[in-house]
C-alpha cells in the first residue's frame, strides 16, 4: 500500500474508533416508558384471537409506538410491566410482562403481551430510523406470497360464483394459491362429518380444475372432522395435489392426532392458528409431523417471540404460514417473515382496501405482501378516529428474582 494511503487509513480508522461509542449512545439515547393507552377501532373484532385492539406505548423522548391485539384488562395488566422501562431493552421486558404474575400466561394474555411487544419494536426503529426488517437482519425475499380465503367476486346480478370459478379468479388476481373450507355448508346448520368427507372430495376436484395443473389451492378443515373422517378426508384429496391441510385434527388432540395422521396420508399438513407460544407445538415441528405453522402476530407473544419460532421453524425445515388478525400485526408479519428463509405463504383478507384510520399500514399488490422500508412497523394510525378506552401510568406487579448477572428468573 501507498504510505499516504496507509497514513490516511489509519486516521479513519482512529477516528471511527472514537466515533462509534458516542454513535451508539446518540443511536439509542436514554429513554423511558411513560404512558400505555389502549383504544378500540371502529370496525373492532370481537373475534379474540384476531383481535384489532390498537396499543401506543409512549416514551419521554417523544417517540411512541404502536401494536395491536388483545383486551383491555390483559394490556392494562400487562403494560403496568413498562412503566418506567427502558424501551430498547425489549427482551427483558418480554420476560417479565411473562412471569410477573401468578398463573402461567394463558392465549389471552399472550396475545395481549404481543402487542406491546409490536409496540416496542416500533419505537426501537423509528428510534433508529430503521423499519423492522433491517433490524432483525435484512431481507431475504422480495415480497411475501399470499393466498386469498374465499377468493372471486360475482359479476353484477348473478348468482355467487362457483368454485372453479373463484379458484381461477384468485389465481388471475396473482395469489399464490386458492383457499377453501371444508365442506362448507350453512352457519349454525347440520354437519354431518361422515358425509361432508365425500362432498370435501367433489369441492377439491371442481377447484383443482379452477387453478389448473400448475396451481396452488389449499383446504382448511377447521377441526371439523373426527380422526377417522380426517384420515379418509386426506386420502381421498391426495390426487388433488393440496398445497396443504389445515387445522385437520381437533386442537385438543393434535399432539396425540397429528403425528398418527402425519403417516396415514401424503398431503402437507398445517396446523396451529390458535396456538400460543413455542411450547404449543416444538415437538411437532422438531419431529415433522407438520410441515407449516400457523402461528402468528400478536397470538404467539409479539415480534421476540415470533422469531424464536421461526429459529426453531428453520431448524427442523418447516415452513411457516401464519393466520390472518389485524392489519398492524399483519404489516408486522411482513416484516418478520421477510426475513425467514424458509417456506412462508400468508393469508392474506384485506384485499389491498383501504383502512380509514390506518393512512400507512399494508403494502399489498397483484396478491402479494410488500415489506415497507418505513421505520419500525411502518404503521401510522391517525387516533382521532378511534376511542381511547384504557390508560396505564403506574408500575404494575413486580413479582420477579434477579440470577447473581441481574437476569430475570421465575419468583
Amino acid at each position: 500500500m501507498h504510505r499516504r494511503n496507509f497514513l490516511r487509513s489509519l486516521a479513519v480508522a482512529s477516528a471511527a474508533g472514537t466515533l462509534r461509542p458516542k454513535l451508539a449512545e446518540a443511536a439509542l439515547p436514554k429513554a423511558k416508558i411513560t404512558r400505555v393507552r389502549i383504544y378500540r377501532p371502529p370496525d373492532l373484532n370481537e373475534l379474540f384471537n384476531q383481535s384489532n385492539m390498537i396499543a401506543t406505548v409512549e416514551t419521554d423522548i417523544g417517540i411512541t409506538g404502536i401494536g395491536e391485539g388483545g383486551a383491555k384488562d390483559k394490556l392494562e395488566q400487562c403494560a403496568g410491566t413498562l412503566i418506567g422501562k427502558n424501551p430498547f431493552r425489549i427482551e427483558a421486558i418480554w420476560q417479565e410482562m411473562y412471569i410477573a404474575w401468578f398463573y402461567p400466561p394463558g392465549r389471552e394474555k399472550v396475545h395481549a403481551l404481543g402487542a406491546l411487544d409490536l409496540a416496542l419494536w416500533d419505537i426501537k426503529g423509528k428510534v433508529l430510523g430503521l423499519p423492522l426488517h433491517e433490524m432483525l437482519g435484512g431481507a431475504v425475499r422480495e415480497h411475501c406470497e399470499c393466498y386469498a380465503t374465499g377468493g372471486g367476486q360475482p359479476r353484477a346480478g348473478s348468482e355467487r360464483l362457483s368454485l372453479k370459478e373463484r379458484a381461477r379468479q384468485t389465481m388471475e388476481a396473482g395469489y399464490r394459491a386458492f383457499r377453501m373450507g371444508a365442506g362448507d355448508t350453512q352457519q349454525g346448520g347440520v354437519f354431518n362429518t361422515h358425509e361432508r368427507v365425500r362432498a370435501v372430495a367433489r369441492d377439491c376436484r371442481e377447484v383443482r380444475e379452477g387453478v389448473g395443473k400448475d396451481g396452488d389451492w389449499c383446504i382448511d378443515f377447521h377441526q371439523r372432522f373426527d380422526y377417522s373422517d380426517a384420515v379418509r378426508a386426506c386420502k381421498l384429496i391426495e390426487e388433488f395435489e393440496p398445497y396443504f391441510v389445515e387445522d385437520p385434527v381437533r386442537d385438543e388432540h393434535a399432539h396425540q392426532d397429528l403425528p398418527k395422521l402425519r403417516q396415514m396420508t401424503t398431503v402437507p399438513l398445517t396446523h396451529g392458528e390458535e396456538w400460543g407460544q413455542r411450547y404449543d407445538f416444538n415437538k411437532l415441528v422438531e419431529n415433522h409431523d407438520i410441515d407449516y405453522i400457523r402461528a402468528t402476530l400478536p397470538n404467539v407473544g409479539g415480534v421476540t417471540e415470533m422469531m424464536k419460532i421461526a429459529a426453531i421453524c428453520e431448524t427442523h425445515a418447516v415452513g411457516i404460514i401464519p393466520h390472518f388478525t389485524g392489519p398492524i400485526a399483519t404489516a408486522a408479519l411482513v416484516g418478520c417473515l421477510s426475513t425467514f428463509p424458509g417456506p412462508v405463504i400468508m393469508e392474506y383478507n384485506y384485499g389491498g382496501r383501504p383502512i380509514p384510520h390506518l393512512p400507512e399500514c399494508l403494502d399489498f399488490k397483484n396478491g402479494k405482501a410488500l415489506r415497507n422500508d418505513r421505520p419500525g412497523l411502518g404503521v401510522t394510525a391517525d387516533l382521532k378516529q378511534l376511542t381511547m378506552i384504557g390508560e396505564v401510568t403506574k408500575e404494575g406487579r413486580k413479582n420477579v428474582f434477579y440470577r447473581p448477572d441481574g437476569s430475570l428468573t421465575h419468583w
